[in-house]
């Protein structure tokens, strides 16, 4: 068998031996590799038809669904760069997109919800040769990537702007491949798998995690366009879902709504053999709480767009005590390092650098925000903060961004963050410093409660006699706000930058 050298390689292998495999499980009907084959074909001439060059990017405002899929390995195999955004954006958001991608082609989702084919509608959009797919005329200004960068990238993900504007990351064929073979070992992934795919595939999450170590490995998904509780757990019970993966905000939402229903226990999963967590910090409380309620380990990893996946896994089957976003997978290579880029001692904290096979070529016509993040030797200057623990273990501490300098003294929001969520009345919580007139910040405490209920004065104090019990005095926060909900971001890491807006105790 060749060797795969482009993403639809990967689909291309399925389809010549297993064609009438079942490869995506829907709601209401299935597809085979032969049948989503079809589907690639006629994007792909239609591609063509309009002029679409390697090189070209091709937005797709999508949710998940066959077609977005379709259009993804068609854009592989012509050579241009799918661009996905998530259609339940704002229409502003999307604009600024399509101005940013510069993109030839723009296609929408129109038979998954109202989302996108309400911006399709905007946008003028026509019926496309799929159905379930609009699409823009032909832009003909925009101008294609010259090679070689026009052969090696296979895609452009855009970060999710937690703390500032989004950048669209350049990820390579030879990344994601990578990835793929790493993420399906990883999870002994094999055609009898199924994975329950309601994870963005507009997000590398979905794309790297999701789709393209399940078309390594031959495994099927259980395709959904957005997460509903109670049909996660019914695809548990009856679909024979081996593989749950899912941000923390995913966890979080399955274990209330399994409360509010009255579920004692495990709930009914009889295939479920492979339960993981990534694209946002993990506490132990609800670590725990998952492992509780599916008798298995919730394994987590550390991973981010511009590594094409993950970079760190926790190794199957291994039941940890702590948070730690497990060892370096292989072709990845980690360090730690203090401000001067100076390699630290294991146990110390300083900012993670990483460099390896799935390292992204750069951000999209953005070489001075490219320049920012890439230090000498290749390395990737993530501004995220860790330190390695006895066992090689990468553990995650914060943002180098998000880090509190209150009297001198750094804070980390996710120290802070994991007290409070100990607390039962606790769902979730966001920590952010506010800059006062003299240069201190000031730390202050968002947190969601179960049921979106405010907190009573017995739950302040108790809150508070639990921060004073763990955390020095300069690490509490200065108010703690109550919300229904936290805003959060599409791939569910949590708004910060939205929270600094909002209205805080006196």
């Amino acid at each position: 068998m060749t060797t795969p050298s482009r993403l639809h390689h990967l689909f291309d292998q399925r389809l010549a031996t297993t064609p009438e495999a079942v490869f995506l499980h829907l709601p209401d009907h299935t597809l085979s590799y032969a049948q989503l084959g079809t589907q690639i074909d006629t994007l792909q001439a239609e591609l063509l038809d309009q002029g679409v060059l390697p090189g070209d990017r091709v937005l797709a405002v999508a949710e998940n669904c066959p077609e977005h899929v379709a259009l993804v390995l068609a854009c592989s195999r012509v050579g241009a760069w799918s661009c996905g955004v998530n259609a339940r954006m704002a229409r502003g958001e999307i604009e600024a997109f399509v101005t940013k991608a510069d993109p030839r082609l723009v296609y929408f989702t129109c038979d998954v919800g109202s989302a996108a084919r309400e911006h399709g509608e905007h946008l003028g959009a026509q019926p496309s040769a799929l159905a379930g797919l609009s699409r823009t005329a032909r832009r003909a200004l925009a101008m294609p990537e010259p090679a070689p960068l026009a052969q090696q990238v296979a895609a452009i993900i855009f970060t999710s702007g937690t703390t500032g504007a989004p950048k669209g990351v350049l990820v390579s064929h030879a990344g994601l491949l990578q990835f793929a073979r790493v993420s399906a070992e990883s999870r002994a992934l094999t055609p009898a798998d199924r994975s329950y795919a309601c994870v963005p595939m507009t997000h590398i999450f979905g794309l790297g995690t999701v789709l393209a170590a399940s078309l390594h490995a031959g495994a099927a998904l259980v395709m959904r366009s957005r997460f509903e509780p109670a049909d996660a757990l019914q695809a548990l019970a009856l679909h024979q879902v081996s593989n749950l993966q899912g941000p923390p905000a995913l966890f979080t939402r399955l274990l209330a709504y399994l409360d509010e229903q009255g579920v004692v226990g495990q709930p009914p999963a009889p295939a479920l053999r492979y339960v993981y967590t990534g694209a946002a910090p993990l506490d132990l409380p609800l670590k725990n709480a998952v492992q509780d309620r599916f008798g298995q380990p919730l394994h987590h990893g550390y991973g981010l767009s511009e590594y094409a996946g993950a970079a760190c896994l926790v190794r199957r089957g291994q039941w940890r005590e702590d948070t730690a976003a497990g060892v370096p997978v292989e072709g990845a290579e980690c360090r730690i390092v203090d401000d001067a880029g100076r390699e630290l001692p294991q146990g110390e904290r300083g900012e993670i650098w990483l460099r390896g096979v799935g390292l992204m070529p750069g951000y999209f016509r953005d070489p001075a925000a490219t320049a920012q993040v890439m230090r000498e030797g290749g390395w990737y200057a993530t501004g995220d903060l860790g330190r390695i623990g006895p066992d090689g273990a990468l553990h995650v501490v914060g943002r180098l961004k998000e880090m509190i300098i209150r009297s001198g003294f750094n804070v980390y929001p996710g120290e802070v963050e994991n007290v409070l969520n100990q607390h039962p009345r606790v769902q979730r919580s966001a920590v952010v410093g506010r800059k006062e007139a003299d240069g201190n910040e000031t730390v202050l405490a968002f947190v969601e409660t179960v049921g979106g209920q405010p907190l009573g004065e017995a739950d302040q104090a108790s809150l508070q006699a639990l921060l004073r019990d763990q955390l020095a005095p300069y690490k509490r926060p200065a108010s703690i706000t109550a919300l229904e909900a936290l805003p959060m971001t599409h791939s569910g890491k949590v708004l910060k930058r939205a929270l600094l807006d909002l209205p805080t105790p006196v």
